[in-house]
């Protein structure tokens, strides 16, 4: 079941949400075109929430079948969607970091492990329909795992790429205004969006200054 895939640490802080996860599952888990598959719609819950230094916020999972792995932004396998394809170009144009044919995975499972959650705010589409399970719910779950997350960081350095992503510094303005959070907002790294503003906007060399500045040990971007 999908609380029980979350992290004991998430489990505790997300008790009050329980219900609203089970019934979640119960709509939704079954579905043979859900998008990721059901055993990896949690995967970005599976790391100790106190470990947690950046949060980078996307919208919903790659809707093509077999690619979404429960990680905003990241696949299980090259090559990478528009999307990931630009945050990588933007990365190594900031960092001169390069994901090429020999470079780290494209499921950025070595960001994960460096304490940064990639977390859509919507867990689950269906392969073919982006967007499907907007209004499903998740909205809800996703703004409470943020807010207990502020909690337990208040020094969290927090990426909010595009309109959705933008629209936490409202739902959750008063946590935001409680904590000590740098909040990096930029444009979405879609192919739609990506040249008003993405790149050359030097996220990582941000989210690393951040970092620093609370006292924080930098990400390599590299893993």
């Amino acid at each position: 079941m999908w609380f029980e895939q979350m992290h004991a640490g998430w489990q505790v802080a997300l008790e009050p949400q329980r219900q609203l996860l089970t019934d979640l599952e119960d709509r939704l888990g079954a579905l043979t075109n859900l998008a990721p598959a059901r055993d990896l719609v949690m995967a970005a819950f599976i790391d100790d929430p106190a470990r947690t230094r950046v949060l980078i916020v996307g919208q919903d999972p790659y809707p093509t079948e077999g690619v979404a792995v429960g990680r905003a932004f990241a696949v299980a396998h090259a090559p990478a969607p528009a999307s990931l394809r630009n945050i990588l170009k933007e990365l190594d144009s900031d960092l001169g970091v390069n994901f090429g044919e020999s470079g780290p995975p494209l499921d950025l499972a070595g960001w994960q492990s460096q304490g940064v959650l990639l977390l859509n705010r919507h867990l689950t589409t269906l392969s073919g329909e982006a967007g499907a399970h907007i209004g499903e719910g998740w909205t809800e779950f996703t703004d409470a795992a943020i807010a207990q997350l502020l909690l337990i960081n208040p020094s969290l350095v927090l990426v909010l790429w595009g309109n959705q992503a933008g629209t936490l510094r409202e739902s959750l303005a008063q946590q935001l205004a409680a904590s000590r959070a740098t909040i990096i907002t930029g444009v979405h790294p879609s192919p739609l969006s990506a040249h008003r503003g993405f790149f050359g906007s030097k996220p990582f060399t941000a989210i690393n200054a951040a970092l620093q500045k609370q006292g924080f040990e930098q990400i390599d971007w590299r893993v």
